[in-house]
């Protein structure tokens, strides 16, 4: 089913009781207790069944949750429309709990409710309902463990998201690398592309409906632009020399990447009506991997102008260029947050590899991970998670098996996103538009 069938069938209805503070997840701490969190399955069909499990590893692979074994359950929840015996709940330290039913309604379609009780408040703090066709009932999984996120953390959630990336496969000199997408939960894989030319670096559009990626097709390398839709792809203009690491402006309307020319690297704005291309930094250096702020006006990327590579910002017009990675190594593939207040990026020291994020003007640089190598890191939506790429040595100390991971902003909660094949490069997708 296409997106624009999704929208037109979903129908979106809810009321909603303030949650209390006593409810709500102090996500600014660090190491944050996972919230107990019980969730029965929602009566009427399998579906019912199928929804909850998803909500329930959606919220539980967060870190900010724990649902509670369905079988100390003392409760067993008949009509869901009833309130619930939050005694009983209170008893198995339940301090949230969702109700609610699918009903299937004519032809191929059903309608889902559920509510979010605060069992310690005994009210109900949301609620809502959906009628759709039973072909998205996973898509309505992850957008209810979205609210249910959104009403407990204050925070908006990240789950009805996808992960675009590189699927790698054969041997080390004949290595295959094609574009695959999969749901967030690594779910509804599909590769994009066959395998006959390399890629590189697929990045999503706001509208998560489009990405760009680098691919050797042809005699040259150069920056694809292709729609998630309807399988079209096209290429970005042929250069004097190699484009690449491409990424799209905060509208949608521009993107930014290097080209490789005449023994430098810049960076270069191209307006994607009018395919016009500015130059926005010069010199005989290598600048690469840039990346917009949220808002449009400035730009970070990372250069060895200085004589090592580190981080840079400057405005969207290439003016104002400033220095502001000074830690001990080198820094690369910096990423804005889509919250605007840090930006993430790979580190080299000391022969290990990490992810860390810092504020753009440099300051509150903190490490997340640590590794033989960790590289590439892409946000959730939410500004919450980062995703990146993992490899680990052979016994030999050779590069090995290449996984992609995720990791909590705190630096908490690591968790490898399971994908059929080895797996670099990934780009986490804003929400897909409801």
């Amino acid at each position: 089913m296409t997106l624009r069938s999704f929208l037109a069938s979903l129908l979106v209805f809810f009321s909603v009781v303030p949650a209390q503070a006593a409810l709500r997840i102090d996500i600014t701490k660090g190491n944050v207790e996972p919230m107990p969190i019980a969730l029965p399955d929602l009566s009427g069909s399998q579906a019912g069944r199928d929804i909850i499990r998803v909500v329930s590893a959606d919220l539980e692979r967060s870190g900010l949750f724990k649902p509670i074994d369905p079988n100390a359950f003392i409760e067993k929840i008949t009509d869901k429309t009833a309130i619930p015996r939050f005694a009983d709940w209170r008893q198995i330290n339940a301090a949230a709990l969702i109700t609610g039913t699918v009903f299937e309604e004519s032809g191929d379609k059903i309608r889902v409710s559920f509510r979010l009780w605060d069992v310690y408040g005994e009210e109900q703090v949301a609620g809502k309902e959906y009628n759709t066709f039973k072909s998205n009932w996973r898509r309505i999984a992850h957008i209810m463990a979205d609210e249910i996120y959104k009403r407990l953390t204050g925070e908006n959630g990240y789950f009805d998201s996808r992960i675009v990336y590189v699927s790698e496969s054969g041997p080390d000199m004949k290595r295959i690398k094609r574009l695959a997408i999969m749901d967030q939960d690594g779910e509804n894989h599909k590769f994009l592309t066959d395998g006959r030319f390399l890629v590189l670096t697929p990045r999503f559009s706001p509208n998560s409906q489009e990405i760009l990626y680098m691919s050797y097709a042809g005699r040259q390398p150069r920056v694809f632009l292709r729609d998630l839709q309807t399988g079209r792809e096209e290429s970005l203009g042929t250069f004097d020399g190699m484009s690449f690491a491409p990424r799209f402006s905060h509208d949608g309307n521009s993107i930014v990447m290097s080209i490789a020319q005449e023994g430098s690297t810049q960076i270069y704005k191209m307006n994607l009506r009018s395919r016009r291309l500015v130059k926005l930094t010069s010199g005989s250096g290598i600048d690469t991997s840039p990346s917009f702020s949220p808002d449009g006006t400035q730009i970070t990327f990372n250069s060895d102008r200085g004589g090592s590579q580190q981080l840079y910002v400057m405005g969207a017009d290439g003016s104002g260029i400033k220095r502001i990675s000074f830690g001990d190594g080198k820094y690369g593939t910096p990423v804005w947050s889509p919250r605007g207040d840090l930006i993430a990026f790979t580190k080299m020291y000391q022969g290990k590899f990490f992810i860390g994020v810092m504020r753009p003007d440099g300051s509150g640089e903190r490490l997340l991970t640590e590794s033989w190598l960790d590289e590439g890191p892409s946000w959730s939506p939410n500004g919450r998670v980062i995703t990146f790429h993992r490899q680990f040595p052979t016994s030999r100390g050779r590069m090995g098996r290449t996984r992609v991971y995720t990791v909590d902003v705190t630096g908490y909660n690591l968790r490898e996103a399971v994908t059929p094949m080895d797996a670099s490069d990934p780009a986490w997708s804003p929400l897909l538009p409801l």
